[in-house]
Protein backbone atom coordinates (compact mmCIF):
# COMPACT_ATOMS: atom_id res chain seq x y z
CA UNK A 1 0.00 0.00 0.00
CA UNK A 2 1.08 3.59 -0.67
CA UNK A 3 1.85 5.65 1.82
CA UNK A 4 1.76 9.73 1.48
CA UNK A 5 2.21 12.81 3.89
CA UNK A 6 -0.55 14.21 1.95
CA UNK A 7 -3.07 13.72 -1.16
CA UNK A 8 -5.02 16.28 -2.70
CA UNK A 9 -8.17 15.26 -4.50
CA UNK A 10 -8.34 17.86 -7.61
CA UNK A 11 -5.25 18.63 -9.73
CA UNK A 12 -7.33 21.69 -10.83
CA UNK A 13 -5.51 25.08 -10.81
CA UNK A 14 -6.12 25.56 -6.99
CA UNK A 15 -5.07 21.77 -6.13
CA UNK A 16 -2.30 21.80 -8.95
CA UNK A 17 -1.01 24.96 -7.26
CA UNK A 18 -0.89 23.20 -4.17
CA UNK A 19 0.87 20.44 -5.68
CA UNK A 20 3.77 22.88 -7.23
CA UNK A 21 4.17 25.05 -3.83
CA UNK A 22 5.24 21.51 -2.10
CA UNK A 23 7.10 19.77 -4.80
CA UNK A 24 10.02 20.64 -3.53
CA UNK A 25 9.58 20.27 0.63
CA UNK A 26 10.26 16.27 0.25
CA UNK A 27 6.99 15.69 1.41
CA UNK A 28 5.06 12.71 -0.02
CA UNK A 29 2.63 14.22 -2.55
CA UNK A 30 0.34 12.53 -4.45
CA UNK A 31 -2.31 14.42 -6.61
CA UNK A 32 -5.96 12.37 -7.60
CA UNK A 33 -7.28 13.71 -10.53
CA UNK A 34 -10.32 13.02 -13.17
CA UNK A 35 -9.60 14.75 -16.10
CA UNK A 36 -6.73 14.30 -18.33
CA UNK A 37 -4.88 17.28 -18.98
CA UNK A 38 -5.20 19.23 -22.59
CA UNK A 39 -3.08 21.60 -23.46
CA UNK A 40 -4.68 23.24 -26.79
CA UNK A 41 -1.96 24.83 -28.62
CA UNK A 42 -4.49 27.56 -30.16
CA UNK A 43 -5.54 29.84 -27.79
CA UNK A 44 -9.63 30.81 -29.09
CA UNK A 45 -11.14 33.72 -29.41
CA UNK A 46 -13.67 33.53 -26.61
CA UNK A 47 -11.34 31.40 -24.15
CA UNK A 48 -12.26 31.46 -20.37
CA UNK A 49 -9.96 33.51 -18.10
CA UNK A 50 -9.27 34.01 -14.45
CA UNK A 51 -8.73 37.63 -12.95
CA UNK A 52 -5.69 37.39 -10.85
CA UNK A 53 -4.98 39.78 -8.27
CA UNK A 54 -1.47 41.24 -7.35
CA UNK A 55 -0.87 39.07 -4.82
CA UNK A 56 -2.04 36.33 -6.42
CA UNK A 57 0.85 37.23 -8.75
CA UNK A 58 3.22 37.31 -6.05
CA UNK A 59 1.92 34.15 -5.04
CA UNK A 60 2.49 32.67 -8.54
CA UNK A 61 6.21 34.57 -8.03
CA UNK A 62 6.57 32.32 -4.96
CA UNK A 63 5.92 29.02 -6.45
CA UNK A 64 7.60 30.00 -9.69
CA UNK A 65 4.71 29.60 -11.54
CA UNK A 66 4.85 33.29 -12.57
CA UNK A 67 7.48 33.43 -15.44
CA UNK A 68 5.68 31.53 -18.19
CA UNK A 69 2.38 33.34 -16.87
CA UNK A 70 3.54 36.59 -17.52
CA UNK A 71 3.94 37.16 -21.32
CA UNK A 72 -0.21 36.66 -21.54
CA UNK A 73 -1.03 38.14 -18.72
CA UNK A 74 -3.12 41.26 -19.41
CA UNK A 75 -2.35 43.79 -16.44
CA UNK A 76 -5.51 45.98 -15.24
CA UNK A 77 -3.89 49.40 -14.21
CA UNK A 78 -7.25 51.15 -13.31
CA UNK A 79 -10.40 50.46 -12.16
CA UNK A 80 -13.83 51.89 -12.70
CA UNK A 81 -16.48 50.93 -10.69
CA UNK A 82 -19.27 52.73 -11.55
CA UNK A 83 -23.67 52.44 -10.28
CA UNK A 84 -25.61 52.33 -13.89
CA UNK A 85 -27.61 55.48 -14.75
CA UNK A 86 -27.15 57.07 -11.31
CA UNK A 87 -23.97 59.40 -9.78
CA UNK A 88 -21.75 57.09 -8.07
CA UNK A 89 -18.72 56.29 -9.08
CA UNK A 90 -15.32 54.98 -7.53
CA UNK A 91 -11.81 54.46 -9.58
CA UNK A 92 -8.38 52.77 -8.26
CA UNK A 93 -5.23 53.47 -9.90
CA UNK A 94 -1.78 51.32 -9.40
CA UNK A 95 0.13 54.42 -9.13
CA UNK A 96 -1.88 54.98 -6.05
CA UNK A 97 -0.73 51.29 -4.78
CA UNK A 98 2.74 51.72 -5.95
CA UNK A 99 2.33 48.70 -7.60
CA UNK A 100 3.23 47.16 -11.66
CA UNK A 101 -0.93 46.68 -12.20
CA UNK A 102 -3.74 46.02 -9.47
CA UNK A 103 -4.39 42.75 -11.17
CA UNK A 104 -4.08 40.95 -14.50
CA UNK A 105 -6.59 38.60 -16.47
CA UNK A 106 -5.17 35.76 -18.05
CA UNK A 107 -6.34 32.69 -19.95
CA UNK A 108 -7.17 29.56 -17.55
CA UNK A 109 -5.79 27.40 -20.25
CA UNK A 110 -2.24 29.22 -19.69
CA UNK A 111 -2.35 28.96 -15.91
CA UNK A 112 -3.13 25.12 -16.37
CA UNK A 113 -0.66 24.68 -18.67
CA UNK A 114 1.76 26.20 -16.60
CA UNK A 115 0.93 24.24 -13.38
CA UNK A 116 1.01 21.27 -15.49
CA UNK A 117 4.61 21.83 -16.77
CA UNK A 118 5.26 22.34 -13.03
CA UNK A 119 3.97 19.01 -11.49
CA UNK A 120 6.47 16.65 -13.81
CA UNK A 121 8.40 15.47 -10.42
CA UNK A 122 5.13 15.03 -8.96
CA UNK A 123 2.98 11.68 -8.73
CA UNK A 124 -0.22 12.51 -10.53
CA UNK A 125 -3.10 9.45 -11.05
CA UNK A 126 -5.17 10.33 -14.00
CA UNK A 127 -7.21 9.96 -14.69
CA UNK A 128 -8.50 9.13 -11.28
CA UNK A 129 -11.72 9.58 -8.96
CA UNK A 130 -11.87 8.58 -4.99
CA UNK A 131 -14.29 5.80 -4.30
CA UNK A 132 -14.17 5.98 -0.58
CA UNK A 133 -12.27 6.74 2.55
CA UNK A 134 -12.19 6.35 5.69
CA UNK A 135 -10.17 8.99 8.35
CA UNK A 136 -8.34 7.12 11.23
CA UNK A 137 -7.10 8.63 14.44
CA UNK A 138 -3.16 8.53 12.82
CA UNK A 139 -4.12 8.68 9.04
CA UNK A 140 -6.84 8.36 5.96
CA UNK A 141 -7.62 5.26 4.15
CA UNK A 142 -8.39 5.64 1.19
CA UNK A 143 -9.49 3.68 -2.22
CA UNK A 144 -9.04 5.32 -5.98
CA UNK A 145 -10.20 4.02 -9.36
CA UNK A 146 -7.11 4.12 -11.84
CA UNK A 147 -7.44 3.12 -15.14
CA UNK A 148 -10.39 0.91 -13.99
CA UNK A 149 -8.30 -0.49 -11.33
CA UNK A 150 -8.38 -0.21 -7.61
CA UNK A 151 -5.99 1.14 -5.86
CA UNK A 152 -5.57 1.53 -1.89
CA UNK A 153 -3.61 4.28 -0.40
CA UNK A 154 -3.09 6.08 3.13
CA UNK A 155 -2.24 9.52 4.03
CA UNK A 156 -1.78 11.77 6.54
CA UNK A 157 -3.69 14.58 5.49
CA UNK A 158 -6.56 14.16 2.86
CA UNK A 159 -6.52 17.99 0.55
CA UNK A 160 -9.97 18.69 -0.61
CA UNK A 161 -9.84 20.86 -3.69
CA UNK A 162 -12.35 18.77 -6.02
CA UNK A 163 -14.67 22.31 -6.62
CA UNK A 164 -18.01 23.71 -4.86
CA UNK A 165 -19.81 20.32 -5.38
CA UNK A 166 -17.00 18.66 -3.47
CA UNK A 167 -18.16 15.41 -3.07
CA UNK A 168 -15.30 14.72 0.26
CA UNK A 169 -17.90 17.58 1.76
CA UNK A 170 -21.00 15.88 0.70
CA UNK A 171 -19.83 12.57 2.03
CA UNK A 172 -18.89 13.90 5.43
CA UNK A 173 -22.14 15.64 6.10
CA UNK A 174 -19.99 19.41 6.56
CA UNK A 175 -22.40 21.91 7.03
CA UNK A 176 -22.26 25.12 4.98
CA UNK A 177 -23.87 28.46 4.51
CA UNK A 178 -25.73 28.14 1.22
CA UNK A 179 -27.50 30.97 -0.41
CA UNK A 180 -28.85 31.07 -4.47
CA UNK A 181 -29.35 34.44 -5.80
CA UNK A 182 -31.78 33.69 -8.37
CA UNK A 183 -29.14 35.39 -10.61
CA UNK A 184 -27.03 33.54 -13.64
CA UNK A 185 -23.88 34.77 -14.89
CA UNK A 186 -22.93 35.07 -18.90
CA UNK A 187 -19.88 35.00 -20.10
CA UNK A 188 -18.89 35.96 -23.26
CA UNK A 189 -15.65 38.29 -25.13
CA UNK A 190 -15.96 41.16 -27.15
CA UNK A 191 -13.85 43.60 -28.83
CA UNK A 192 -14.82 47.43 -28.41
CA UNK A 193 -14.48 49.77 -31.02
CA UNK A 194 -12.04 51.88 -28.92
CA UNK A 195 -10.30 49.57 -26.05
CA UNK A 196 -8.83 51.30 -22.87
CA UNK A 197 -5.83 48.83 -22.49
CA UNK A 198 -4.99 47.86 -18.84
CA UNK A 199 -8.31 49.42 -17.70
CA UNK A 200 -11.24 47.55 -16.34
CA UNK A 201 -15.00 48.43 -15.52
CA UNK A 202 -17.49 47.24 -13.14
CA UNK A 203 -21.10 48.65 -13.63
CA UNK A 204 -23.77 47.36 -11.09
CA UNK A 205 -27.08 47.43 -13.05
CA UNK A 206 -30.79 46.68 -11.55
CA UNK A 207 -30.14 42.68 -11.92
CA UNK A 208 -26.05 42.95 -10.57
CA UNK A 209 -22.80 43.65 -11.93
CA UNK A 210 -21.76 44.17 -15.13
CA UNK A 211 -17.67 43.17 -15.39
CA UNK A 212 -16.02 44.14 -18.67
CA UNK A 213 -12.03 42.68 -18.08
CA UNK A 214 -9.25 43.64 -20.44
CA UNK A 215 -7.78 41.06 -22.61
CA UNK A 216 -4.77 40.41 -24.82
CA UNK A 217 -5.47 41.98 -28.42
CA UNK A 218 -7.75 44.55 -27.64
CA UNK A 219 -10.39 41.92 -26.39
CA UNK A 220 -12.57 42.13 -23.40
CA UNK A 221 -14.01 39.29 -21.47
CA UNK A 222 -17.67 40.39 -20.37
CA UNK A 223 -19.23 38.48 -17.28
CA UNK A 224 -22.59 39.61 -17.24
CA UNK A 225 -25.16 39.02 -13.89
CA UNK A 226 -29.14 38.71 -15.29
CA UNK A 227 -31.98 37.04 -13.68
CA UNK A 228 -31.86 33.28 -13.77
CA UNK A 229 -35.75 34.13 -15.73
CA UNK A 230 -33.77 36.23 -18.69
CA UNK A 231 -31.09 33.86 -19.04
CA UNK A 232 -32.56 31.86 -21.71
CA UNK A 233 -33.80 34.77 -23.67
CA UNK A 234 -30.56 36.31 -23.75
CA UNK A 235 -29.04 33.49 -24.67
CA UNK A 236 -31.17 33.07 -27.90
CA UNK A 237 -30.75 36.45 -29.36
CA UNK A 238 -28.89 36.45 -32.28
CA UNK A 239 -25.57 38.43 -31.95
CA UNK A 240 -26.79 41.49 -33.17
CA UNK A 241 -29.50 41.86 -30.57
CA UNK A 242 -27.63 40.51 -27.99
CA UNK A 243 -24.61 42.95 -28.61
CA UNK A 244 -27.35 45.91 -28.82
CA UNK A 245 -28.79 44.75 -25.21
CA UNK A 246 -25.05 44.37 -23.54
CA UNK A 247 -24.40 47.79 -25.23
CA UNK A 248 -27.32 49.01 -23.84
CA UNK A 249 -26.45 48.28 -20.54
CA UNK A 250 -22.37 49.37 -20.67
CA UNK A 251 -22.87 52.76 -22.42
CA UNK A 252 -20.19 53.71 -25.27
CA UNK A 253 -17.24 54.64 -23.04
CA UNK A 254 -15.58 52.38 -25.18
CA UNK A 255 -17.49 52.71 -28.52
CA UNK A 256 -19.20 50.00 -30.03
CA UNK A 257 -18.82 46.64 -29.04
CA UNK A 258 -18.20 43.94 -31.52
CA UNK A 259 -17.20 40.50 -32.23
CA UNK A 260 -18.98 38.56 -30.25
CA UNK A 261 -17.74 35.29 -28.49
CA UNK A 262 -19.34 31.95 -27.59
CA UNK A 263 -22.01 32.94 -24.92
CA UNK A 264 -22.03 30.67 -21.48
CA UNK A 265 -24.15 30.50 -18.54
CA UNK A 266 -23.74 29.39 -15.16
CA UNK A 267 -25.73 29.98 -11.87
CA UNK A 268 -24.77 32.12 -8.91
CA UNK A 269 -24.29 30.85 -5.67
CA UNK A 270 -22.83 31.42 -1.97
CA UNK A 271 -21.14 28.35 -0.66
CA UNK A 272 -19.11 29.27 2.55
CA UNK A 273 -18.02 25.49 4.20
CA UNK A 274 -18.92 25.97 8.59
CA UNK A 275 -15.90 23.35 8.98
CA UNK A 276 -13.18 23.19 6.23
CA UNK A 277 -11.17 21.95 8.51
CA UNK A 278 -11.89 18.77 10.02
CA UNK A 279 -9.85 15.74 11.88
CA UNK A 280 -6.83 14.98 9.29
CA UNK A 281 -8.64 16.86 6.42
CA UNK A 282 -8.62 20.35 4.69
CA UNK A 283 -10.97 22.46 2.00
CA UNK A 284 -9.12 24.36 0.12
CA UNK A 285 -10.66 26.70 -3.15
CA UNK A 286 -14.13 26.06 -4.20
CA UNK A 287 -14.70 23.35 -2.35
CA UNK A 288 -14.37 25.62 1.08
CA UNK A 289 -16.10 28.54 -0.54
CA UNK A 290 -17.94 29.31 -3.88
CA UNK A 291 -18.66 33.24 -4.30
CA UNK A 292 -20.30 35.54 -6.36
CA UNK A 293 -18.09 36.87 -8.76
CA UNK A 294 -18.50 40.36 -7.83
CA UNK A 295 -14.68 41.78 -7.75
CA UNK A 296 -12.86 38.86 -8.81
CA UNK A 297 -12.54 37.59 -5.53
CA UNK A 298 -13.10 33.68 -5.77
CA UNK A 299 -9.69 31.82 -7.27
CA UNK A 300 -7.84 34.41 -5.83
CA UNK A 301 -8.86 33.24 -2.24
CA UNK A 302 -8.54 29.78 -2.98
CA UNK A 303 -4.98 30.42 -4.16
CA UNK A 304 -4.39 32.14 -0.54
CA UNK A 305 -5.34 29.08 1.16
CA UNK A 306 -2.63 27.45 -0.28
CA UNK A 307 -0.04 30.08 -0.02
CA UNK A 308 -1.18 29.52 4.20
CA UNK A 309 -1.54 26.13 3.83
CA UNK A 310 1.89 25.11 1.94
CA UNK A 311 3.73 27.60 4.55
CA UNK A 312 1.98 25.61 7.09
CA UNK A 313 3.07 21.67 5.42
CA UNK A 314 6.75 23.47 4.51
CA UNK A 315 7.11 24.03 8.44
CA UNK A 316 6.14 20.07 8.90
CA UNK A 317 8.54 19.20 6.24
CA UNK A 318 11.34 20.97 7.79
CA UNK A 319 10.98 19.63 11.17
CA UNK A 320 9.97 16.07 10.15
CA UNK A 321 6.36 16.06 11.76
CA UNK A 322 2.95 15.00 11.01
CA UNK A 323 1.33 16.56 8.11
CA UNK A 324 -2.16 16.11 9.50
CA UNK A 325 -1.80 16.45 13.03
CA UNK A 326 -3.91 19.05 15.25
CA UNK A 327 -1.09 21.43 15.44
CA UNK A 328 -1.14 21.38 11.73
CA UNK A 329 -4.74 21.98 11.08
CA UNK A 330 -4.94 24.47 13.98
CA UNK A 331 -2.08 26.59 12.34
CA UNK A 332 -3.91 26.43 9.10
CA UNK A 333 -7.61 27.11 10.36
CA UNK A 334 -5.93 30.76 12.23
CA UNK A 335 -4.46 31.92 9.36
CA UNK A 336 -7.61 31.44 7.12
CA UNK A 337 -10.56 31.92 8.82
CA UNK A 338 -11.05 35.72 9.14
CA UNK A 339 -10.13 36.07 5.11
CA UNK A 340 -12.59 33.32 4.33
CA UNK A 341 -15.59 34.93 6.29
CA UNK A 342 -14.82 38.63 5.49
CA UNK A 343 -14.36 37.68 1.59
CA UNK A 344 -17.66 35.66 1.95
CA UNK A 345 -19.15 38.77 3.68
CA UNK A 346 -17.92 41.64 1.51
CA UNK A 347 -18.64 39.89 -2.11
CA UNK A 348 -22.34 38.56 -0.64
CA UNK A 349 -23.22 42.34 0.56
CA UNK A 350 -21.86 43.96 -2.64
CA UNK A 351 -23.77 41.16 -4.57
CA UNK A 352 -27.33 41.93 -2.77
CA UNK A 353 -27.24 45.95 -1.93
CA UNK A 354 -26.27 46.38 -5.97
CA UNK A 355 -29.58 44.79 -6.88
CA UNK A 356 -31.68 46.56 -4.31
CA UNK A 357 -34.45 48.99 -5.69
CA UNK A 358 -35.14 50.87 -2.31
CA UNK A 359 -34.43 54.02 -3.02
CA UNK A 360 -32.29 54.63 0.60
CA UNK A 361 -30.46 51.65 -0.06
CA UNK A 362 -29.60 53.31 -3.79
CA UNK A 363 -28.54 56.55 -2.52
CA UNK A 364 -26.85 55.04 0.20
CA UNK A 365 -24.28 52.93 -1.92
CA UNK A 366 -23.74 56.01 -4.76
CA UNK A 367 -22.61 58.35 -1.65
CA UNK A 368 -20.67 55.05 -0.63
CA UNK A 369 -18.60 55.22 -3.97
CA UNK A 370 -18.39 58.73 -4.28
CA UNK A 371 -16.69 58.44 -0.63
CA UNK A 372 -14.31 56.04 -1.31
CA UNK A 373 -13.49 58.11 -4.49
CA UNK A 374 -13.13 61.22 -2.56
CA UNK A 375 -11.31 59.46 0.74
CA UNK A 376 -7.97 58.19 -0.37
CA UNK A 377 -6.80 56.33 2.85
CA UNK A 378 -10.29 54.36 2.61
CA UNK A 379 -9.64 53.84 -1.11
CA UNK A 380 -6.50 52.44 -0.27
CA UNK A 381 -7.54 49.86 2.38
CA UNK A 382 -10.28 49.06 0.08
CA UNK A 383 -7.54 47.98 -2.66
CA UNK A 384 -5.16 46.35 -0.94
CA UNK A 385 -7.96 44.55 0.55
CA UNK A 386 -8.81 43.15 -3.04
CA UNK A 387 -5.28 43.22 -4.40
CA UNK A 388 -4.64 40.40 -1.68
CA UNK A 389 -2.27 41.99 0.43
CA UNK A 390 -4.01 43.28 3.44
CA UNK A 391 -3.11 41.97 6.62
CA UNK A 392 -0.32 39.23 8.11
CA UNK A 393 0.93 37.17 4.61
CA UNK A 394 2.49 33.81 4.27
CA UNK A 395 5.61 33.80 2.45
CA UNK A 396 3.99 33.04 -0.66
CA UNK A 397 1.64 35.85 -0.71
CA UNK A 398 4.96 38.22 0.03
CA UNK A 399 6.52 36.40 -3.28
CA UNK A 400 9.13 34.88 -1.38
CA UNK A 401 9.99 30.85 -2.04
CA UNK A 402 9.21 28.62 1.21
CA UNK A 403 12.75 27.22 2.18
CA UNK A 404 14.60 28.89 4.55
CA UNK A 405 16.47 31.95 4.50
CA UNK A 406 15.83 35.73 5.91
CA UNK A 407 12.59 37.43 4.59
Amino acid sequence: MDEYDLVIIGGGLVGGSLACALAETGLRLCVVEAVPAHSDAQPSYDERVIALSWGSRRIFEGIGLWPPIEADAEPIRHVHVSDRGRFGFTRLDHREEGVEALGYVAPARLLGRAIQGALAGVEVLCPARMLGFRIQPDRVDMEVTLAGDSKQIQTRLLVAADGGDSMIRKRLGLAARERHYGHDALITTVTPERPRAGVAFERFTDTGPLALLPMTQGRYSVVWTAREDETVGLLDLTDEDFLARLQDRFGYRMGRLGRLGRRLAYPLRLVLAREPVRERLVLVGNAAHTLHPVAGQGFNLGLRDVAALAEVLAQVAREGGDAGSEKVLDAYRRLRGRDHAMVAAATDALARMFVNPWFPVRLARDLGMLGLDLTPPLRHFVARRFMGIGGSLPRLARGLPLGGGHD
